[in-house]
């Protein structure tokens, strides 16, 4: 379906943060637990022009859109479907909304997770990365800032067996910058399941 680069999603090694081969949004170019799509690129010769950036995403004019107005579909543990709202602005504050609630300790800093995460863009309603499909949940330490701001604070609380949407604005995200294949300004939507807290 969540610095999911400070990771994904998130949500997500990298978001959702997204990471490469390690989680640290600093080291990966890809939300947690993210891989690249395509084979190694090799540097572009000297003297030559540096890739082109991305666009920023463009943002909706009308009210916020709530959390509410997310749709997923999909069993807990699965992989998530969603589906955005139209004719209102993506929201300016970390939204989130618990679909399962889970059981045991909740989440907080310090505590190791073991989250799997689906990660769409808001702008393009593309799935950029989700662990799903590797068979292979995210590992982060929460509190520890390897992972986008968003994911540390929209998976505070989160229970283990927990299934969760995240909606981060770019500000909690990748920011002006973006983090290709994310744009700048990008408003980031992870669904998150929590397959181990502490």
């Amino acid at each position: 379906m969540r610095k999911p680069g400070m990771i994904m999603v998130a949500v997500a090694a990298a978001a959702l943060t997204l990471a490469a081969c390690t989680p640290s949004e600093e080291d990966s170019p890809l939300p947690p637990g993210a891989q690249p799509s395509t084979a190694h690129t090799p540097p572009p010769p000297a003297g030559a022009a540096p890739p082109p950036v991305p666009p920023p995403a463009p943002r909706p004019e009308g009210p916020e859109c709530t959390v509410d107005q997310i749709e997923v579909k999909g069993d807990k543990g699965e992989k998530p479907e969603i589906t955005l709202p139209q004719g209102c602005a993506p929201p300016t504050k970390v939204l989130t909304k618990d679909l399962e609630p889970g059981t045991g300790r909740p989440a907080a800093n310090g505590m190791p997770l073991q989250m799997n995460y689906l990660l769409m863009t808001w702008s393009d309603k593309n799935i950029v990365d989700n662990s799903y499909d590797r068979g292979q949940p995210f590992e982060l330490t929460l509190g520890e800032g390897r992972v986008i701001p968003g994911w540390e604070e929209g998976l505070q609380g989160i229970y283990q067996g927990g299934r969760r949407v995240l909606v981060i604005p770019p500000d909690k995200g990748y920011g002006p910058q973006g983090k290709a294949p994310v744009k700048p300004n990008e408003t980031l939507v992870f669904v998150v399941d929590a397959v181990k807290v502490g």
